[in-house]
């Protein structure tokens, strides 16, 4: 078989890809086999690869080639989520192009214009990460949408209700007015934003005195009904009963007191708005106050609004300011910087709103899943430092606002059949909901056409949230062969973003309805950021092409590039130069395939410094596959994959290969190339999970495979013996003498080709056994040992072993005693200078402790030096 001269994973990728799906290797069924399950936190319906995804995937893969090749029954379920707020958004703006509103069709017409978006343009990222070389049982693929997910969203909403656990309740949320729907407290970034701080005067009403009020919102004073002191105010004290006017609309309102108001900000009093600010609204609930709502959903204003109606409400802040100005109502302004919520989806600003909404009590629900993760240890997270941030979040978790004014998403199974606020039911189907309407209503006359369900939809999060379970439907079929086999999975990658969103609903979910966690461990990814450590976005223009990446690099160079720099929970400032290291590893390792596989092999004599080489391989082999087996175990992908890297790079394919391979056009003896094949294979076991189109290539290119040889379903690497420190300890002396040697050659300027001769004091009383490879990898036609030095010799050190190299015709003895005495010259010179820094006890007892450390190592470091140039001059001499 031809080996091509260079790498070309464009063409090997697609061909692996299609084998390993034609013989099923990615697809799992229960069986006798320890069960290793991930299911994928499941993209956008309408999302595109990215670098996020490119790292948690990659990491997901690399968990389930290594579950795969040890032998366990390796499951990675895929599936997208049906994302309401980002997929409704774009079905919108689709039909706006189309001239069509939402609001002039039906919600079925609507439904459906989603559903064809969704089968056009749905799963693309699935179909990309294929690319990548994602092993996901592809026959599993879920999308929460589906039917059986669906239907199980519906039951364990009803579920939950009956239970006492989901109330609908009119409390103030936060809308969205981008996307006109509620969105929970997880679902607001909170940004630090330049403002202004109005000052405004509010008259008082039957006199000629006003009060002065601070605001960030001077639009929302067309909906105030009330204006607060703090009764131990002694400022404010005498307005007690009366009234004030507001500026504008010239609406008369209470002057009340309680002790919420902070004396400190701004001027001591507040304006109370309790249609628009959560404080606000539990001061309107307490004094009893009239609530006035002056936006629209769009969060333009209404009638509310006076002569403002219909402009938006930033447009309003500019307009009301200059008017309150022209009216002598402005006192002044001044900057301020607060705190904005905005919509993690849309970036729009929040609006706090009062408004009838579902809601889930949280309190009871998170106790299970709290202990799990800081008591019981069911639950373990990596790094054990995104512990503290889960704690906080539960151990002050409010009810989630589980509904959502959408159409794309499991509708609210709630059925309407009076005007009064509880002529409600909630029933999975409307059959059964009529027939609970009839026995609440005591009216039997109701038909399912006097019944409307209610026309939310619930929380994207809400039906996510059950995705470990619903993917092997233990919803419907709790006690299916699937969810009793694979159920609790194994271990959850994610990124720490959505800790709250997901993470932590998905415990609660499985203590709720399997009694147990949903996984046994969850791996935190970093952020992925530019080299400006900003997180890459599409917005930023700072994210590159994930397929054109791969596209230049191969599938295999950026997985590596990603991981390399990629420790748990740490952020990952990505630069494509990783990319190109990875295609470097890449192109390294099939060139020492290249080259193994051109040596002509005959039956004999196996030489000793290729036996010692195999022998020391073997032993550095088990001792760098401990040490991968341990960064595994702790979640270390990173290291695990530096450890490989290191372990192919430098010891198999810059040492093994050099000290085994044959002299220019001369044969291989069988016993060596054998081993080093075997040895070879091993690589490419370690190398699988993390390029797994390369090493499957090169696996197969070895010798012939049936199907049932592939390395995608091989053995993972035993320990098969005791690590052998000796020889470890060997090689790394003889490779410090080779360097030592190497290092001469190069600055004197000796060829390889001309043979040396190497003198050895060998007051380390270091065993001879590395000589052959000594004398192999430096080309040295005699190696000896002395008693005492030698002069007229080049020499150098390894601890205190002294290495003498006689004196060839080449070199120019009085220009290399010269150079060398100009080196000793400058060395004692700097000596002095540090010296004469410890001798001054000034410095030594004010540096730091660390500082002074370092001159000392400095001032031992220059002696030692000098000692060694002071030798090579005397066997010069």
């Amino acid at each position: 078989m031809d080996i091509p001269s260079k790498y070309e994973p464009n063409t090997v990728e697609n061909h692996w890809y299609d084998y390993w799906m034609q013989h099923k290797y990615f697809h799992s069924e229960p069986d006798e086999r320890e069960p290793y399950t991930i299911v994928i936190p499941p993209p956008n319906v309408t999302g595109v690869l990215h670098m996020g995804h490119m790292l948690n995937n990659t990491i997901q893969d690399v968990l389930i080639r290594r579950a795969r090749l040890l032998g366990k029954n390796a499951c990675w379920v895929p599936g997208t989520d049906h994302a309401s707020i980002a997929t409704e958004a774009k079905v919108v703006a689709k039909l706006k192009e189309q001239g069509i509103n939402k609001s002039d069709i039906s919600r079925e017409e609507f439904l459906k214009h989603a559903w064809d978006w969704t089968h056009n343009y749905g799963g693309v990222i699935l179909e990309q990460l294929k690319k990548l070389g994602c092993s996901c049982d592809w026959e599993r693929t879920a999308f929460t949408m589906n039917d059986n997910m669906s239907d199980s969203v519906i039951k364990i909403f009803v579920d939950l209700f009956n239970k006492g656990l989901i109330y609908r309740g009119h409390r103030m949320v936060n809308w969205d007015p981008e996307a006109q729907t509620t969105l929970s407290d997880e679902e607001v970034i909170h940004e630090e934003r330049q403002g202004l701080l109005y000052y405004l005067s509010y008259p008082i009403e039957g006199s000629k005195e006003k009060v002065t009020i601070a605001t960030t919102r001077p639009e929302t004073i067309l909906g105030d009904t009330a204006i607060c002191i703090n009764p131990k105010d002694e400022r404010y004290r005498h307005l007690k009963g009366k009234k004030a006017i507001v500026p504008i609309c010239n609406r008369s309102i209470p002057i009340i007191e309680d002790e919420y108001v902070d004396l400190e900000f701004g001027t001591g009093c507040l304006k109370v708005t309790p249609a628009h600010d959560v404080n606000d609204q539990t001061l309107g609930v307490k004094h009893n106050l009239e609530v006035i709502d002056i936006f629209n959903p769009d969060a333009s204003l209404n009638s509310f609004g006076l002569h403002y109606e219909g402009k938006d409400r930033f447009l309003v802040r500019k307009e009301i300011a200059k008017e309150l100005e022209e009216k002598g109502f402005l006192v002044k302004t001044e900057n301020y910087v607060n705190k904005v919520g905005t919509s993690e989806r849309t970036k729009a600003v929040i609006e706090p709103r009062l408004s009838d909404q579902w809601f889930l009590k949280m309190e009871e629900l998170v106790k299970p899943a709290l202990s799990s993760v800081l008591e019981t240890r069911e639950v373990k997270f990596f790094p054990k430092k995104f512990e503290n941030l889960y704690r906080n979040w539960m151990e002050n978790i409010r009810d989630w606002n589980i509904s959502r004014q959408l159409w794309w998403g499991q509708q609210i199974p709630a059925y309407y059949f009076g005007d009064g606020q509880n002529d409600f039911v909630v029933s999975e189907n409307i059959d059964d909901a009529l027939q609970l309407a009839q026995e609440k209503s005591n009216d039997l006359n109701l038909t399912i056409a006097d019944l409307r369900q209610d026309e939310d939809v619930v929380d994207t999060w809400f039906s996510s949230w059950l995705w470990p379970i619903t993917v092997f439907n233990g919803i419907l079929e709790p006690d299916s062969k699937d969810i009793n086999y694979y159920y609790p999975t194994s271990d959850l990658v994610t990124a720490p973003d959505i800790i709250f969103f997901w993470v932590a609903r998905m415990i609660i979910s499985g203590y709720e309805y399997r009694k147990e966690p949903p996984f046994k461990n969850v791996y935190f990814t970093g952020i992925v950021r530019d080299k400006q450590r900003r997180k890459m976005s599409k917005s930023l223009g700072n994210s590159p092409d994930a397929l054109r990446l791969i596209e230049e690099y191969g599938a295999g160079g950026v997985r590596v590039g990603l991981l390399l720099s990629s420790a748990a929970g740490n952020d990952l400032l990505f630069d494509e130069n990783l990319c190109q290291q990875g295609k470097n590893f890449a192109n390294k390792v099939w060139n020492a395939f290249r080259l193994v596989k051109g040596w002509e092999v005959r039956d004999l004599p196996q030489p000793e410094a290729a036996k010692l080489g195999v022998a020391w391989y073997t032993a550095k082999f088990n001792q760098t596959l401990k040490e991968i087996e341990d960064h595994f175990s702790k979640y270390r992908i990173s290291d695990a994959l530096m450890a490989t890297y290191k372990l192919i790079w430098d010891d198999f394919c810059s040492w093994l290969l050099e000290i085994s391979k044959p002299a220019y056009q001369q044969p291989v003896d069988k016993t060596t190339f054998d081993s080093i094949i075997r040895l070879f294979e091993q690589n490419l076991k370690l190398l699988h999970p993390f390029m797994p189109f390369l090493s499957e290539e090169i696996w197969q290119r070895i010798t012939y495979r049936n199907p049932q040889q592939a390395l995608i379903i091989s053995q993972w690497p035993k320990i098969e013996e005791e690590v052998d420190e000796g020889l470890i300890r060997g090689f790394n002396f003889a490779s410090e003498v080779i360097s030592g040697i190497r290092t001469i050659r190069k600055e004197k300027n000796i060829p390889m080709k001309e043979a040396l001769e190497l003198s050895i004091l060998n007051q380390e009383k270091v065993s001879n056994a590395w000589d052959v490879v000594i004398q192999k990898l430096t080309h040295l036609s005699k190696v000896s040992y002395i008693e005492s030095g030698l002069e007229r010799a080049l020499t150098f050190r390894v601890k205190s072993n002294e290495y003498f190299i006689p004196i060839g015709g080449a070199i120019d003895v009085d220009a290399e005693i010269k150079k060398i005495q100009d080196e000793l010259n400058y060395t004692k010179g700097f000596l002095q200078s540090v010296q004469k820094k410890l001798s001054n006890e000034r410095f030594v007892n004010n540096a730091p402790e660390q500082v002074v450390a370092i001159e000392k190592k400095k001032a031992a470091d220059a002696k030692a030096k000098i000692e060694t140039l002071e030798k090579s001059l005397t066997s010069l001499g």
